[in-house]
């Protein structure tokens, strides 16, 4: 059973502060349109630049998971994806007017209550899971992390924690079902032991941190002269420890909350792979290091297994196009006799299919070996190109002023002659992020899912301004 991709129905808005910061922040989730997935905006900076939420953007994991793109970062983004990946929301813009996500208490339930509020909506596209079917494995000797990946038919994840301290112990937490989410884990905050709150001092870190936003763990006796010091970090009057524990008796959620908070991080973690997943994880004492290197793999695995099935695809020209000819022709500049491409069956952040019906009427066969009509590699290229033009358009909110150049053609191959009657499609998949309005893929046109002819392609794409096409300087 098909199960569409989801966005959100309205705009909606919370404040806060950056945990590391300290900045208040004010954080905007938007909706946006098929196969978009997260991308978080920073409104606060010139052109408004996007960061994909994308784990090969990822610049740091120090105390939380950053990114980088376009000349922009983005800190903390664990919880806010956890909260999308938890809620089955596909398509959202975040936008952001800070460099930091608000913390708020420290757990993702702020963002589902926000989600919530604005209410989802089904979308025409399909979503794509990825169905892992062999073990995938992630060790880090130093940081005694592992992690395993198993295939499963839903996503799973099992969490081992173990700090060798006499107050957290060894604890596990799980999810069977990503429906489970809200109710078992998304109030679950970050924690932090209180020996590492002065490294994190010391590291220009915790600006935000509040008693409200993290749960203190104290695994050692305080003195009376630290207990002052910790009153005024945290402006307050009523900080108290009773042996070890936790500090000002804060009532956990759950015996075992940091267990499952970390089962959080994995979750918003993981959401930068760029898929939903099928599998089931299991990690023991992971971090963020440890998820992103995890997730790197995942991603790295995706791409080579979409290589493999892309050696002898099978393509289903008979279910509904995600776009039309008129759908197309809003995407594109080009006209009848100069428009080569039908529809498209299939569009992802980094993948697009269109197909082109040849007939006997096409104006180049006017002039082109009329009597033993053959299809000219220049109009096989052009419609690659013109396929690959779609999907760079689709990263731009209005592509109707936009235009699509070539930039470089490489390793240009053709195998197979085409001729009336052949349906030509055309897959391209992206070889880098589209970064700077360039964007590098390579295609393989096939008939009756044979190779006919391949090309790797590197195309701009510029915005018009007062009639003249000018260089684009975001993604």
């Amino acid at each position: 059973m098909s199960v569409k991709q989801r966005t959100i129905i309205k705009e909606t808005s919370i404040s806060g502060v950056g945990l590391h910061t300290g900045k208040q922040v004010n954080l905007t989730f938007v909706p946006a349109p098929e196969n978009h997935g997260y991308k978080f905006q920073r409104v606060d900076l010139p052109g408004n630049p996007i960061i994909d939420a994308d784990v090969d953007n990822v610049i740091d994991t120090s105390r939380g998971t950053a990114l980088e793109q376009n000349g922009a970062r983005v800190h903390t983004t664990e919880h806010v994806l956890a909260a999308l990946a938890g809620l089955e929301i596909d398509n959202v813009l975040i936008q952001i007017d800070a460099p930091e996500i608000p913390i708020m208490d420290g757990s993702a339930m702020p963002f589902i209550l926000l989600l919530e509020q604005a209410g989802a909506v089904e979308q025409n596209a399909e979503r794509v899971y990825f169905e892992l079917t062999e073990n995938l494995t992630y060790e880090d000797k130093v940081k005694n992390v592992e992690m395993l990946a198993v295939p499963q038919e839903s996503f799973r994840i099992t969490v081992m924690v173990d700090y060798n301290s006499d107050v957290l112990g060894t604890q596990h937490a799980h999810i069977y079902n990503v429906n489970e989410f809200k109710r078992d884990i998304a109030m679950c905050r970050t924690f932090v032991f209180l020996h590492e709150l002065e490294a994190l001092l010391a590291n220009n870190l915790i600006k935000g941190g509040d008693l409200n936003n993290a749960i203190v763990l104290v695994d050692k006796e305080v003195s009376e002269e630290q207990l002052n010091h910790l009153k005024k970090l945290f402006h307050k009057e009523d900080v108290e420890i009773k042996g070890k524990g936790v500090l000002n008796n804060t009532t956990l959620h759950y015996f075992n909350e940091p267990a499952r908070h970390k089962l959080l991080d994995i979750i918003g973690d993981l959401a930068l792979v760029g898929v939903p997943l099928k599998m089931h994880v299991l990690a023991a004492r992971p971090g963020h290091a440890g998820n992103v290197a995890f997730a790197k793999i995942i991603k790295d695995h995706i791409k080579r297994q979409r290589a493999k099935k892309s050696d002898n695809p099978v393509f289903d020209l008979s279910k509904e196009p995600v776009l039309n000819i008129m759908d197309i022709q809003k995407l594109l500049p080009h006209r009848q006799p100069f428009l080569f491409i039908d529809k498209i069956i299939a569009l992802t952040p980094d993948s697009v299919t269109g197909v082109k019906n040849v007939t006997m009427n096409e104006e180049f066969f006017k002039g082109h070996f009329p009597g033993n009509p053959v299809m000219p590699g220049v109009i096989l290229v052009e419609a690659m190109a013109q396929t690959g033009g779609v999907l760079i358009l689709k990263t731009v909110p209005d592509p109707e002023n936009y235009l699509t150049y070539f930039m470089k053609l490489d390793n240009v191959k053709f195998k197979r002659k085409v001729i009336p009657g052949d349906t030509v499609v055309f897959d391209l998949k992206l070889l880098s992020p589209i970064r700077r309005g360039i964007c590098h893929m390579k295609g393989v046109a096939y008939v009756n899912n044979k190779p006919v002819m391949e090309a790797e392609m590197m195309a701009q794409i510029v915005k018009i301004k007062n009639n003249e096409p000018a260089l684009l300087h975001t993604s």
